[in-house]
């Protein structure tokens, strides 16, 4: 029997995780989505900024194509982490979402 080298094995194994991980999020996939209420961006940087220019940019277009007003949220402090907080204790709806570049 010949030996298989280490790195052909290696690859195998991530393929085929990766196809059980496509595989398990596909029905996630198949749901929709469509919002009821204003959406939230905490961006953790100030106003004005770059990070908040772009925000703004993308709220614009989103609106449009949501139909729903995007809130902008400036939350500046510890390099991020206050608004990437306010982001991960909000209620898990779909509705807050925290922009940064």
């Amino acid at each position: 029997m010949r030996a298989v080298p280490h790195a052909v094995m290696t690859v195998t194994r991530r393929a085929l995780l990766a196809g059980a991980g496509v595989a398990a999020a596909a029905p996630a996939l198949a749901q929709g989505w469509s919002p009821d209420r204003p959406i939230r961006f905490v961006v953790p940087f100030p106003p004005g900024g770059a990070t908040d220019v772009w925000a703004r940019l993308a709220a614009e277009g989103m609106q449009a194509q949501l139909g729903q007003p995007i809130i902008i949220d400036n939350r500046a402090g510890a390099g991020g982490m206050v608004g990437a907080e306010a982001v991960a204790r909000a209620v898990p709806d779909g509705h807050t979402l925290l922009f940064t570049i």
